[in-house]
């Protein structure tokens, strides 16, 4: 599998991803919020660093502007301990202890952060276990992916591999099927998407690629009856993870 490996020091922006790295234990080194500012949120925010100890840095718009990587900062920009990519060991172990069949995102070659950053959100919301990216072609986790994923980012565990049709091919050892979204699939209706499964969505424009398409067990796709002929990577993601949560709960 793989090492963990971890991110420079990274900026987390935006009133609502600030309070859930607080709730969520993230260790904040410092903080800067616009001078002047008072809303609920900020006040929100002003407790939680008391609480932890930490000195507020009140500073004007140019300098949070300065800052800022995600241009939308809402005010308010903690630098946190960087973001540590996990194993795909602690994806499955996280199943383990919550007692339930594992069932992960593998995304093969997301290149946009606001993709990734939404797929992690849904993750969160679907019950994943964990999302697993390749190391090259892809975005890793950026300032921008942690503003997407709304604070998901701080639950969901997400590990970078080498190679990704091999981790698919180790994980099957390991009792997981693999569905494929591809618009040549069979319709996820008809797809039997319970037990330890591996959802693998295909980069932006491109789909799947040769070698992760072939570890599929089978493809899967979403019924439309537009006139383009695909969903955004992201959109496409969450409508197949709700799927999966739908028969799991069934």
């Amino acid at each position: 599998m793989m090492e963990k490996a971890e991110n420079p020091s990274l900026l987390i922006e935006g009133r609502n991803e600030v309070i859930e790295a607080f709730r969520s234990g993230r260790t904040i080194d410092r903080i800067f919020v616009l001078d002047g500012s008072h809303d609920g949120k900020l006040e929100t925010i002003r407790r939680e660093a008391k609480k932890a100890g930490l000195r507020v840095d009140y500073v004007d718009r140019k300098r949070l502007d300065e800052l800022s990587e995600s241009g939308n900062h809402q005010g308010v920009i903690a630098r946190a301990a960087a973001y540590s990519y996990a194993s795909v060991e602690d994806i499955l172990e996280r199943a383990e202890k919550k007692q339930e069949a594992p069932f992960i995102f593998l995304l093969d070659g997301i290149e946009d952060p606001h993709n990734l950053g939404a797929i992690i959100r849904t993750a969160d919301l679907a019950g994943a276990h964990g999302v697993i990216i390749p190391k090259d072609r892809a975005v890793g986790l950026t300032a921008t992916v942690a503003k997407a994923s709304a604070g998901a980012l701080n639950y969901v565990p997400v590990a970078k591999v080498t190679n990704l049709a091999r981790t698919m091919e180790e994980l099957k050892d390991r009792g997981l099927w693999f569905a494929g979204a591809d618009m040549d699939g069979k319709v996820m209706y008809d797809c039997d998407l319970k037990g330890a499964i591996g959802l693998v969505i295909g980069a932006e424009g491109s789909g799947l690629s040769r070698l992760v398409k072939e570890k599929c067990d089978f493809s899967v796709r979403i019924p439309t009856k537009g006139n383009i002929d695909s969903l955004n990577a992201s959109v496409a993601a969450g409508i197949l993870a709700f799927e999966i949560v739908r028969q799991r709960m069934a």
